[in-house]
């Protein structure tokens, strides 16, 4: 693995470190689980707007699979 240096506040390094000692992560882990959690949020905002774009019967179509996936019975 190649490493490299970046430029934060001292108090950013600080907070991360603290972050990532009382997770039992590295530094390095703790900030790809933080770029890991942004990159999920962006997938569901852009869900999101992509729920809120379709017209009338997509949008039923779409309610109608989801249901049947949440009410599926997985015993």
């Amino acid at each position: 693995m190649t490493a490299t240096t970046i430029k934060v506040p001292v108090a950013t390094r600080d907070r991360l470190k603290e972050h990532a000692a009382r997770r039992g992560e590295t530094l390095a882990e703790h900030v790809e689980r933080l770029l890991d959690l942004a990159d999920r949020e962006d997938r569901f905002a852009s869900l999101r707007t992509a729920i809120d774009a379709m017209d009338e019967d997509a949008r039923t179509a779409y309610e109608h699979e989801r249901d049947a996936w949440l009410d599926a019975d997985l015993s």
